[in-house]
């Protein structure tokens, strides 16, 4: 299959009245492109129709679509990885199906591109959602995101997002981690840059999110900052936390022998089994974790794992 310039990856989850308006969209702005362009509809496991409208697209126009079916739904983040694995453009580009990006964005973010970027990140600054289950959790987000991953852009859940094909060749996405890929990409050298784009108002089915993925988004965060910050170096963390962990073990039994020294009795005394609780139970949990995500990692990447399962797909090799 030859290369072409730009491959539009769209992960498809039951948006089967989107996607005829959303292949019209995406080709009136790309029609022009040189270098060409495909699209790539990967069906995360939808329970409607979706399926069947990527494969009247596909057959409708073989030359620019290309379909990709999960044997079940495993989440937006691995129906990106998997566009990203398939994609033959020089740029990858990846918008939501349900027609709240504007494909006519597309072209524009090329051109800031060919400055010199590597990520072009969309920013809904005109936000047509609920504030309160939608716009104030992802503001919150996008705040704590910045503040600890240090890549300070407004708009970390806007699917709009541009990326240099070897950048995202370079990731390995599991879990939630498809929202902070401009903070793995800067980490790994790509500059970002960040452009107002334009937000529609959902016109079809309900959102797949709510408020309460903030507490996922959250938990990434933690995953994201130990493997920007300290995945090279686990030891550090863990001494960290023991050391602290081991202060207050010692204060603990200090307090437990003053008690003796000072009452000859410690049979009544908790402070001794606090000490030992505390230092087994908090450094036990905290290895546990930190060692679990370097364990994760080391399966994916080592055995070159993919996250999802392809049940058929249609175009390309």
């Amino acid at each position: 299959m030859s290369e072409v310039r730009l491959s539009v990856v769209v992960p498809v989850y039951n948006e089967e009245e989107s996607l005829d308006r959303l292949h019209a969209e995406i080709s009136a702005a790309l029609r022009s492109l040189a270098g060409g362009y495909e699209i790539l509809l990967v069906d995360d496991g939808s329970r409607d129709r979706s399926f069947e409208v990527c494969r009247e697209l596909h057959l409708k126009d073989p030359q620019h679509v290309r379909a990709i079916r999960f044997r079940r739904n495993f989440g937006q983040t691995a129906a990106m990885a998997a566009g990203f694995h398939a994609a033959r453009g020089q740029v990858v580009a990846c918008l939501d199906a349900d027609l709240q990006n504007d494909p006519a964005d597309i072209p524009r973010m090329l051109e800031e591109m060919e400055k010199g970027y590597d990520v072009v990140s969309g920013w809904r600054a005109d936000r047509k959602d609920k504030f309160i289950s939608r716009r104030l959790p992802s503001m919150i987000a996008n705040a704590l995101i910045a503040y600890t991953t240090g890549v300070h852009i407004h708009d970390y859940g806007c699917t709009l997002k541009l990326y240099r094909r070897e950048v995202v060749e370079r990731m390995d996405l599991y879990g939630e981690l498809h929202r902070f890929l401009p903070a793995l990409a800067s980490w790994a050298g790509a500059e970002v840059k960040e452009m107002k784009v334009n937000h529609r108002a959902r016109q079809f089915g309900k959102s797949k999110y709510g408020i309460g993925r903030t507490i996922n988004v959250m938990l990434d965060l933690i995953t994201v900052k130990f493997l920007l910050s300290s995945s090279t170096k686990p030891m550090r963390v863990l001494g960290k936390w023991g050391f602290f962990l081991l202060s207050g073990s010692a204060l603990s039994a200090l307090l437990a022998i003053l008690k003796k020294l000072i009452s000859g009795n410690m049979t009544n005394s908790p402070w001794m089994f606090i000490a030992i609780t505390f230092f087994l139970a908090g450094l036990q949990l905290i290895s546990m974790g930190l060692l679990a995500e370097i364990g994760m990692r080391t399966y994916f990447e080592s055995q070159n794992k993919r996250i999802y399962a392809i049940r058929e797909t249609l175009g390309g090799e």
